[in-house]
């Protein structure tokens, strides 16, 4: 059923973004020159076509591809799977192609095996030949965006019989630059490499780049030292453009002119977000990807926090101190600056500052240490004193005037490019300390390596509703899991979804492929009893599938103990043990997992989303804990409080919906196709014990059993 939206924000109420917002990290912000298609390649690019071409109904043509005797049929013929006629995608391809034509939103619930890629890029291929202008895909992982790029765009060329361009779309520090990499193999290699270990780096990738290569940093078939590839990569400002020897041959500009002139772009939400943001901030003059006609966002749940992430404020020690010592390394005594000509005394104010930038960041780091907090909400920032950002400027002035009169262009430049970054990141220290974005939750965090100062802002829905939502393009929202207790309105609030409607759809799986399982005897997770009960109940149900399972956690610790205690189970059983955080990576989990059918894998956050494993191999999901998430984080925390003082539960509206759509992302890894059969045990009694429970039980389709 098909539900309208009304517009819940009014728009002249929405607050303009500030004059001096900063979208992202200076240093990660993937900035662009002008871009000329026509320029790069010495040919004639026509522009696309204005959204004001009538529209032809697009529903008959996308029906008529999904029906029985369409061309969908001949799928397995071309090396798709076998055809299957499935409603639920015959209803979602029509829907879509409504929104299109009529120029509305859509925002659509697609449960697993609806087959939603083909049912939302039939529909965008048809538009997108038919208005002259892209349609852009942005999705949240690699695997989709490969997925698309190289299986399921390939496979619809040909059964549509229709010759229309698609491109992968990569953020430029994707791509290897040339003008940076022959800087660092000329005759100052050494005193340019920040660090000696780099040059065998070096030394491979000129070997790499004698094949023929598309200058990705995915198709490097090495391993590299982490801070080689910021020194080779394609970075905006930077940029030569037109004026760089290697225009002619650049991997980065090569890359846009497919997506300059493919029909279907398919980006991920980092790009697609930080290219909005630039929007915001310069309008379409600033924009890096084309000027799309539509847009479709997949796995759409995480849409609030991406755009947190992206929209928001991020500035690192780290950041800071890799551009200082790309300036002059005194340690190794290496760096841009050691460059004939340079003066000593600027090779010593880079020194002087990077001991201030560890000064700037100390108080910060030393008050998590207290508090024993890896992250932490700051009130008021402007009690931190600020000494870094007057050598910033001052190292900005003198670096700036010694470079005036430099006529090698490629050295300039990348000498440039770092006082770029200090005046940016004396722009965000200001805008950290004043607090100049508004209605944001602004807070310190620490890894093992650095410390990040950041702003998130908690407007998002206005934020989106007038960004994204009131443009002059329709905007497709679909995940798998969106609504609680089939509706929508969590999700809308969240993100400011308006000017559309909503499609909910069934699953086309059968609710006797999977059954629930609640013990009986289990404690509540605050008991102390509670971890002895997870190594006892564990390896019950285990046993019931002998293997093949999933074994999910909210905490880090807590699985660790747990995986520890029960090793030895494991390898009396014979059955492979594997966790998160040990010796394999996450994609090094999944394939063991994948190819040991009795394995057993313990995993938390990462592993309740954007896992798929189809088959016998996974035919038993653990939850041992429902997801609420975790307070004390400073961005939750925020929301939460904020929700409060509008006088509302933040509980009811933002910690159990917010559970009970991570829970069904768990859950949803179990029923991959209509041939998998499995069980799911829940080891958290509040689904029986609280009246809460029964939102959790309630939002998946299968019976349950109390054991």
């Amino acid at each position: 059923m098909i539900k309208p939206i009304d517009m819940p924000f009014d728009s002249e109420a929405v607050p303009p973004f500030p004059d001096d917002f900063s979208p992202t990290d200076p240093t990660e912000e993937d900035t662009d020159t002008d871009f000329d298609p026509s320029e790069f390649a010495g040919e004639t690019v026509e522009a696309a076509a204005g959204s004001d071409i009538p529209a032809q109904a697009l529903r008959p043509d996308c029906e008529a591809f999904f029906w029985p005797g369409g061309p969908l049929r001949q799928a397995a013929s071309q090396g798709g799977r076998p055809y299957e006629f499935r409603p639920q995608q015959l209803e979602m391809a029509g829907a879509i192609a409504d929104a299109l034509n009529n120029g509305t939103n859509l925002c659509i619930e697609a449960p697993t095996g609806v087959g939603k890629s083909f049912a939302y890029l039939i529909p965008l291929i048809y538009r997108s030949l038919q208005c002259g202008r892209p349609a852009l895909v942005t999705t949240e992982t690699i695997n989709l965006q490969e997925q698309l790029i190289e299986k399921d765009i390939p496979l619809l060329r040909k059964l549509t019989g229709i010759d229309f361009r698609a491109a992968l779309a990569k953020g430029r520090h994707n791509y290897l630059c040339r003008r940076r990499f022959a800087l660092l193999t000329g005759d100052r290699r050494d005193e340019l490499l920040p660090a000696p270990a780099l040059a065998l780096d070096i030394n491979r990738l000129g070997r790499w780049m004698e094949r023929p290569v598309d200058g990705e940093r995915d198709s490097i078939d090495f391993r590299m030292e982490p801070g080689t590839w910021n020194l080779v990569c394609s970075e905006g400002i930077s940029c030569l453009g037109p004026k760089c020897e290697f225009f002619r041959n650049c991997f980065y500009y090569k890359a846009r002119q497919a997506w300059e002139t493919a029909d279907i772009i398919v980006a991920n939400h980092a790009l697609f977000f930080t290219d909005l943001g630039m929007r915001a901030a310069s309008g379409s003059a600033g924009a890096l990807l084309p000027n799309y006609g539509a847009v479709l966002i997949d796995e759409a749940h995480t849409l609030e926090d991406n755009a947190a992430e992206h929209l928001g404020l991020h500035l690192s020690r780290l950041s800071i101190l890799a551009t200082l010592n790309r300036l002059y390394n005194h340690e190794s005594a290496r760096g841009l600056l050691m460059r004939g000509g340079a003066p000593p005394e600027l090779r010593g104010l880079i020194t002087e500052t990077r001991d201030e930038a560890y000064g700037f960041f100390a108080p910060f780091e030393n008050l998590l240490h207290e508090r024993a907090e890896s992250a932490l909400m700051l009130s008021d920032p402007t009690r931190f004193p600020d000494r870094l950002s007057p050598k910033l400027e001052a190292l900005y002035h003198k670096v700036a005037e010694f470079i005036e009169d430099e006529e090698d262009a490629s050295f300039r430049a990348e000498v440039e490019a770092q006082l770029t970054r200090c005046r940016e990141f004396v722009t965000g220290i200001d805008q950290f300390t004043r607090r100049t974005i508004p209605d944001a939750v602004y807070y310190i965090e620490s890894d093992r390596s650095s410390v990040t100062l950041q702003a998130a802002p908690l407007n998002v829905a206005e934020l989106l509703g007038e960004l994204l939502f009131r443009q002059d393009f329709p905007v497709i929202l679909c995940s798998a899991t969106l609504t609680v207790r089939r509706n929508f309105d969590y999700f809308t609030s969240r993100t400011g979804f308006c000017n559309g409607t909503t499609l909910q759809l069934d699953s086309p799986f059968a609710p006797d492929q999977a059954r629930i399982y609640i013990p009986r005897d289990m404690p509540d997770p605050k008991a102390e009893e509670y971890a002895d009960a997870l190594l006892r109940e564990i390896p019950r149900f285990v046993e019931m599938t002998e293997g093949k399972a999933f074994v999910l956690f909210t905490s880090y610790a807590t699985m660790r103990r747990t995986a520890d205690a029960l090793r030895n189970y494991f390898a009396s059983k014979g059955w492979m043990l594997l966790v998160q955080g040990e010796e394999m990576t996450r994609s090094g989990l999944l394939r063991e997992f994948k190819e040991d059918v009795h394995s057993v894998l313990f995993g938390t956050d990462s592993f309740w989303t954007g896992v798929d494993v189809p088959g016998e191999a996974l035919s038993n999901v653990i939850i041992t804990k429902l997801p609420f998430a975790v307070p004390s984080h400073p961005l939750i925390a925020a929301r939460m409080a904020k929700i409060k003082a509008e006088g509302r539960s933040d509980f009811a509206e933002y910690s159990l919906p917010e559970a009970v759509l991570k829970f069904r992302q768990g859950t949803g890894r179990l029923i991959r196709s209509s041939d998998d059969r499995g069980i799911i045990v829940l080891l958290d009694r509040r689904v029986i014990s609280k009246n809460y429970g029964r939102l959790f039980l309630d939002s998946l389709p299968y019976r349950f059993e109390i054991v």
